[in-house]
């Protein structure tokens, strides 16, 4: 059978080289006589090992896995650091041959196994070495790449289609193999490209793996703030104007105006000057791509497995991201996930108004939730006006029952710790207010304004919780503007009135203590704030509804309330043109302004604000 296989038939055989068959070595080397073994054991690890020895010893090993016990664990490891992946067909397959009979034979060695074959999700790398110093760390650009990648998922689903118990190993394998994240972009991207592989014929892990990923890109994420990606663009785009400036000033040849010009439309203009943003971008354009894939079959949208992989992503959301504190553009899957279909985020946001009116729940949670709900219902520009006047509807009746049963008791007065998911609430409900007031007035003014007034903001902002003291100021200001505007409430007395009750709040540093005015109480954030990165925000954005500049009229009525100095305010779009004044600052001592009043992950964590005195 094997005499037309010139790979088998060519080489010497190994049973004349070694004095027997495989077998013989085994049993010899049990006998305590090792010699022919030590000799197996060079010829594997030969690094100029050739194709038809590779085959033709592997072979013999197929024949022999009954005879491979845990004895043998240092043969089986030379045999699987065997080059087979950059080796012929023929090696392939035999390879693969040998992997399935090895580990249904003698699934002590299953975990080795699957290490080797997730070793290989990376591509491999090169390391330059001079004076026993290594200068030089990169991916290999190797044009079968995709190839061999193709081949370790044939092999990982030969070795799960012998060993049921696969499923319960390879997890732990994963994790343990997932690259740190200041690897290449290239080692991060395909091996996260991989893992999403895995979950395709391996669903059962799909949940475990995503929440591997999002775990790892929530690392990335809250490690890269908001406001450091945006002054690395702002930097880098600055040195790229004085380089121009400096080539148009120095160089007028023709060559060099083409050279410039390819520069121009080179993929490099979308990359992120900061070095995790852009890694954490081209993951993020994986996951989108991943949930496009999956959700839709020859173009079209598969209601059902929409349906599943958004539970699993819900699930990875109540776990991971609902706990993170201001992170920038992870969440943003499942605002992705939700514009595909209306009801799914409907359900999306029933899921969030569960846990935001449950007792049950951490204050935290349910506050982040409001947070959650607030932004959603503002920024997804695929949820309709009538979907909105749902949840406002929700959120409001909610808010009138609690104040109802807080509004006459013991705890009735404004406190962050008692009435946390209540402000979390009213802030909800202002910032979509704010948002969509003009699709909820169009068409039908008359018909919009008495549903504006049947929400009775003016007994949410005049009861004794006083919610206009807790939300950030950013909000209450274009709140008051607008209700002022259409005659719904006048917020501005009791603006003035939380002003002069403002408790400064003292804090220590290594320039002394200094005072400072505590402008976000609830810690809140939008977690829905404006995408960033540029190559997965052509995702979004088509689905993203950007705030829309202020008429003049909404502007000087914005000259009015009061203006508070607040990092916070910075980064939320619809205040971009605002620029806080400083005249009537309560003082603060000079100390280290960022670190002691903005979050470490977020420039939306808890800024601090100074009193301005509001003219009378």
């Amino acid at each position: 059978m094997l005499a037309g296989d010139e790979f088998i038939s060519s080489p010497p055989r190994k049973t004349v080289r070694f004095g027997g068959t495989l077998t013989d070595i085994l049993l010899k080397y049990e006998r305590g006589e090792t010699t022919d073994f030590e000799l197996l054991k060079h010829q594997l690890s030969d690094p100029d090992i050739k194709d038809a020895q590779i085959i033709n010893w592997l072979h013999e090993f197929r024949s022999s896995v009954a005879y491979l016990t845990k004895d043998f664990e240092q043969l089986v490891s030379i045999l699987l650091k065997l080059p087979w992946l950059r080796r012929s067909r023929e090696v392939v397959e035999e390879y693969l041959g040998f992997l399935g009979n090895l580990v249904s034979a003698q699934t002590v060695h299953l975990r080795p196994c699957l290490s080797m074959i997730v070793s290989q999700f990376v591509p491999p790398r090169i390391t330059v070495r001079e004076d026993d110093v290594d200068i030089s760390d990169s991916d290999d650009d190797e044009e079968n790449l995709s190839e061999n990648f193709d081949t370790c998922h044939r092999a990982l689903q030969t070795v799960a289609k012998y060993v049921p118990s696969t499923l319960q190993f390879l997890m732990p394998i994963l994790v343990e193999n997932f690259p740190f994240i200041n690897k290449s972009e290239r080692t991060l991207e395909c091996y996260v490209h991989n893992l999403l592989r895995v979950t395709v014929y391996l669903p059962t892990l799909r949940l475990q793996i995503l929440e591997l990923i999002v775990e790892k890109l929530l690392k990335l994420d809250v490690s890269t703030p908001q406001q450091d990606i945006e002054d690395a663009e702002e930097a880098a785009n600055n040195s790229d104007s004085e380089e121009k400036s400096t080539e148009e000033g120095l160089f007028d040849m023709e060559e060099d105006e083409e050279r410039k010009e390819d520069k121009v439309v080179s993929p490099s203009s979308e990359r992120m000057a900061h070095p995790l943003a852009e890694r954490l971008d081209i993951l993020m354009t994986i996951l989108f791509a991943y949930i496009k894939d999956v959700c839709h079959v020859d173009g079209k949208l598969d209601i059902n497995k929409t349906k599943d992989l958004y539970r699993d992503l819900v699930s990875v959301f109540d776990k991971l991201i609902l706990p993170t504190h201001a992170s920038c553009h992870v969440q943003y899957f499942i605002f992705h996930i939700c514009s595909l279909k209306l009801g799914l985020a409907e359900a999306f946001l029933d899921h969030l108004w569960k846990k935001l009116q449950d007792p049950n729940n951490p204050s935290v949670i349910r506050q982040t939730a409001g947070s959650y709900i607030g932004s959603f219902l503002a920024r997804a520009k695929f949820i309709p006006v009538v979907t909105v006047k749902a949840c406002l509807d929700l959120l409001v009746n909610w808010m009138h029952k609690y104040i109802d049963n807080q509004d006459t008791g013991a705890n009735a007065y404004c406190d962050v710790a008692l009435h946390g998911p209540f402000y979390s609430a009213c802030q909800a409900a202002f910032y979509t207010f704010i948002f969509r007031h003009k699709q909820l007035l169009d068409g039908n003014l008359r018909k919009g304004l008495s549903y504006l007034q049947s929400l009775n903001f003016e007994r949410i902002v005049m009861c004794q919780l006083n919610p206009l003291k807790i939300c950030i100021p950013s909000v209450v200001n274009l709140f008051a503007a607008i209700t002022r505007k259409y005659q719904l409430v006048f917020c501005y007395t009791i603006i003035e009135r939380n002003n002069r009750q403002f408790i400064p709040v003292v804090r220590s540093s290594t320039g002394g203590d200094f005072v400072q005015m505590c402008t976000n109480p609830l810690d809140s954030f939008f977690p829905f704030d404006p995408y960033v990165l540029k190559r997965s925000k052509k995702t979004i954005d088509p689905f993203y509804q950007f705030w829309e500049e202020l008429s003049a009229e909404d502007l000087e009525n914005l000259k009015k309330p009061i203006k508070r100095d607040t990092p916070e305010d910075e980064d939320d779009d619809f205040l971009k043109g605002e620029t806080p004044q400083n005249e009537g600052v309560v003082e603060i001592t000079p100390n280290s302004y960022e670190s002691n009043t903005r979050s470490p992950v977020s420039s939306t964590g808890s800024p601090s604000g100074c009193h301005v005195q509001y003219p009378h």
